[in-house]
Parts: C-alpha cells; sequence; structure tokens
C-alpha cells in the first residue's frame, strides 16, 4: 500500500504526472467511487511510506501536465499497463488523515489486471535460467510466488527481523530515519544458483540494495532487480551498483 501526505501536490494531464506546487492536495482527495476496474492511477514510493497519486481521470483539469511513463516490454507501449493502473484505488485519509493510500486488494480482485501484472514479468524472466525468486516483505510476496511458478523457480522470501522461524542470514540497510535489516534463511540458495528479486516498487532502494548484498554473501547470482515502479528522482536505482533492473512504470518524480 502506497501512501503520501496531503501537503504534497501534483500537475495532472490526461495520462501521466508530475510533481508540481501549482496544485494543492485538497484537490486530489475527492472520493474514488469507481469499481475496481475502472479507476485509474500510478503510484510511488518514499522511504519511510508509501505514496500513492489520483488516478489521470481526476477532476483537475487535463490541461495541467504531468507524466507518467510507461517501461514495459522496453517501449512502454503496452496496453495492458493501462489495465493494470485502472484496478488500483485510492482512499484518502487512511491509516489517518493527510495521507492517500493506495489499496492494491483491487487489483488482487481484477483477475485479468492481476495475470497481466504477473506474465509481464514472466515473459521476460522465462529464459534466463532463474532458479531462485527472491520476494522482498511484503509486496514482492504477491508478486514473487506465482512468477516463480510460471518459469520454474523456487521462491525465497526476504523478510523483516524476527519473521522467519529457523537460522537466519541478515543484512542491515539504512532508512531515512534510523537503520532495518533483511533476513533470509540458512540453506535457501545455494551458491551458484541464479537468481531474480522482486519488490513492488524502487524509491531509495535500501531494500533492494539490501536483498542484493544478501543474496551474493552466500555466492548467488543476481541476475537482475524487477519492480512494478521506479521513481528515478530518488535515485534508487545507484545503490544497486551494476546490477540491471527492470521496471513495467517509470515514474518521472
Amino acid at each position: 500500500m502506497i501512501m503520501i501526505p496531503q501537503s504534497t501536490s501534483f500537475r495532472f494531464s490526461s495520462n501521466s504526472f508530475a510533481f508540481s506546487p501549482a496544485v494543492t492536495s485538497r484537490s486530489l482527495a475527492a472520493p474514488f467511487n469507481r469499481s475496481p476496474s475502472s479507476a485509474a492511477l500510478s503510484f510511488i514510493r518514499f522511504p519511510n511510506y508509501r505514496s500513492a497519486l489520483p488516478p489521470p481521470r481526476s477532476s483537475v483539469s487535463k490541461s495541467k501536465s504531468v507524466r507518467v511513463q510507461a517501461m514495459a516490454a522496453e517501449d512502454g507501449k503496452d496496453p495492458r499497463l493501462a489495465r493494470i493502473s485502472s484496478a488500483i484505488r485510492v482512499i484518502p485519509d487512511f491509516p489517518k488523515p493527510g495521507i492517500l493510500f493506495q489499496d492494491i486488494t483491487t487489483l488482487l480482485l481484477d483477475t485479468k489486471a492481476f495475470k497481466d501484472t504477473i506474465d509481464l514479468f514472466v515473459e521476460r524472466y522465462k529464459d534466463k535460467e532463474i532458479s531462485v525468486v527472491a520476494g522482498i516483505e511484503a509486496r514482492g510476496f504477491i508478486f514473487g510466488p506465482p512468477i516463480a511458478l510460471a518459469i520454474g523457480a523456487k521462491f525465497v522470501p526476504m523478510r523483516k527481523p524476527n519473521k522467519l522461524p529457523g537460522k537466519v542470514i541478515s543484512e542491515e540497510y539504512s532508512l531515512e530515519y534510523g537503520t532495518d535489516i533483511m533476513e533470509m534463511h540458512v540453506g535457501a540458495v545455494e551458491a551458484g544458483e541464479r537468481a531474480l528479486i522482486i519488490d513492488d516498487l524502487i524509491a531509495t532502494g535500501g531494500t533492494l540494495g539490501a536483498a542484493l548484498r544478501l543474496l551474493e554473501r552466500v555466492g548467488v547470482h543476481v541476475v537482475e532487480c524487477a519492480c512494478v515502479i521506479e521513481l528515478p528522482g530518488l535515485k534508487g536505482r545507484e545503490r544497486l551498483g551494476d546490477k540491471p533492473l527492470f521496471v513495467l512504470v517509470n515514474g518521472d518524480a
């Protein structure tokens, strides 16, 4: 789920978004009464909370300029991206006033949009001889298992501290305020295996970077990291070093 304070403001066009001080957040808080298949939005995330932007078809004038760049299949023209975006709704003032909450449960209710999401990743990785799909808590747990099953790989959960019951290997990483830890079961992977790391979004790159270091410490070759959306303005890609990153949606923050 992705949230953003109402103090942030945006400008809109028919199919994209960008930050701007010209429009106040009050124009973003209109209720969303559409069905899951018709509410369109694109979303972003910041270090300590998740952030949501309203859909392109909001009441804000379409003459306003906001940009969302779809990057699936390398050229950004795959029509499945619009269906995925339209299946997600935004709930204002949840879990507290001033927050716009992105509810991905509506994507999961839309079997076509959810299948499109998985298919886009499967099409990319089915022939790359990947034996491990490592999913980052928590949304990586949604996308990772069906991708792993489709490409014939095992799924390995990368979890926060004290969530895995067996012996673990840990990696600390930095947040905007303090640090956190990523853990994986000892013996879940073997040296020489080829892995894909999957998460919903890359912002500052802290969690993806920790998962990458954790796998490489035990001799696993990480083929690629993959996310539904990237926020290039937060430069998370830089924390992955020379490791390739694939994203479906490029939000130009």
